[in-house]
């Protein structure tokens, strides 16, 4: 199993992302929103400003303050070193 570093010495299962997006939209905002309010949201920011929202195959939204395409070519990277 690979973990994926988003920020702050936070890591995640690779496996498990099913989508890294931007928090601007409204849909994910609104996303977001019901996943704090059901108690799937996980604040990963340490106070700062949220960059990227990782989606999660549990349902899951986690909140990170890294770039999602910074979030992306760690996961790139780690799927090269895999092979």
């Amino acid at each position: 199993m690979q973990f994926i570093n988003i920020g702050f010495g936070n890591i995640v299962s690779a496996s498990r992302i099913i989508a890294i997006v931007s928090p601007e939209s409204a849909p994910i905002k609104r996303m977001v929103q019901e996943a704090k309010e059901n108690g799937n949201a996980v604040d990963a920011t340490y106070g700062r400003r949220t960059r990227a929202v990782l989606i999660m195959d549990s349902g899951h939204v986690i909140l990170s303050s890294v770039q999602p395409e910074t979030v992306a070519g760690r996961l790139e990277k780690e799927e090269e070193i895999e092979e």
